[in-house]
């Protein structure tokens, strides 16, 4: 059996491969399962005592040789296919720039920041609701014209509309969780995506972002919703920033309003104001006695005020950004932009 052992590492010594496949061959012949070496290790157990530590010792010699043969021809086999293949691996390394957060997410985080700083906690709710939550209990009752309003995507449509299945048309719904199951004080922002079964244009989209809010306790008044959403302005976009509000409607809030900001122009008149010198970001109002009421609320002891204001909309202000459609295009060349506002 030494003599064997010795010829095969003679034989591995002169071994030189021409090619891959020569050197699986010379693998399989070594080292597989049935090969030379498991067959002599089978034989190694009838060794004598005398000789079993020379022999065990050239063994694995035999083993060690034949593996280095392997790798060191298989080593030389890539370095050939890599020169075949014309990767130059010597060549610098390819840059992959970092990336960065959206601007949707920029702008939703620095809202959040700014309402935090004065107490409101931060809730959020389902993407798909019930007719209840989205639209009843927020006093829009069946056949009312204000429900034409939003243009919804409806999952599941019955002849009840209390049993209707729908995409939220806004984040009022989650008011109404909170309202159902806690008890005011209460105040809350309600972050989160919406949908409006709408024509996709430079202006609008199918999908969208609001940041809600909420704040209902003894003796709220529309004074302290004025004085709230004047912080919100001068935070959000600089020190100077004055508001007006104007009468409007909704069904959930009585009286109703719409807060415009001065413009970026100083009241020159641009494109964006429309030369009105005012730009219109959100809507807000006192909370209807009936919707305090529908989620269990004693109207005659608490009022509150809520506000619903656009992310997307907030983002072109700040950004200076023409069309809502490039939020949802995943163009490199446009989120790149953002990389230093992280």
């Amino acid at each position: 059996m030494k003599e064997k052992i010795q010829n095969l590492l003679a034989e591995i010594a002169d071994f030189k491969p021409q090619t891959a496949e020569q050197l699986e061959q010379f693998r399989i012949r070594y080292l597989a399962k049935k090969g030379l070496l498991s067959a002599l290790f089978d034989e190694f157990k009838i060794v004598s005592s005398e000789l079993r530590k020379e022999t065990g010792m050239l063994l694995n010699q035999l083993k060690i040789k034949a593996q280095e043969k392997i790798d060191a021809y298989k080593e030389t086999f890539e370095e050939k296919n890599t020169e075949k293949s014309g990767i130059d691996l010597t060549l610098p390394a390819e840059f992959y720039a970092p990336g960065s957060r959206h601007p949707i997410s920029l702008v939703r985080s620095k809202m959040i920041d700014i309402f935090s700083h004065i107490g409101f906690v931060v809730k959020e709710g389902p993407d798909i609701e019930d007719d209840w939550h989205n639209f009843s209990a927020l006093n829009f009752p069946p056949e009312h014209p204000a429900r034409d309003m939003q243009d919804t995507f409806f999952i599941r449509k019955t002849d009840d509309i209390h049993g209707d299945i729908l995409l939220r048309t806004h984040t009022s719904n989650v008011q109404i969780r909170v309202m159902e199951s806690q008890k005011p004080p209460i105040r809350a922002i309600f972050p989160g995506r919406v949908y409006r079964n709408e024509a996709i244009s430079a202006r609008s989209h199918c999908q969208f972002h609001q940041v809600e809010g909420l704040y209902v306790d003894k003796n709220v008044s529309f004074a302290d919703l004025k004085q709230t959403l004047l912080y919100f302005a001068k935070e959000m976009f600089s020190a100077d920033t004055q508001i007006r509000l104007r009468p409007s409607y909704f069904p959930f809030t009585e009286p109703s309003a719409e807060m415009d900001i001065s413009c970026f122009c100083g009241g020159k008149g641009c494109n964006i104001c429309k030369y009105t010198g005012w730009v219109e970001i959100l809507g807000c109002g006192m909370v209807d006695p009936n919707v305090l009421e529908n989620c269990g609320i004693d109207s005659k002891e608490y009022t509150g005020y809520a506000f619903g204001i656009g992310i997307e909309r907030m983002t072109l202000l700040l950004y200076n950004i023409k069309d809502i459609r490039l939020y949802f295009e995943n163009d490199l060349r446009f989120l790149r932009q953002f990389q230093a506002a992280i």
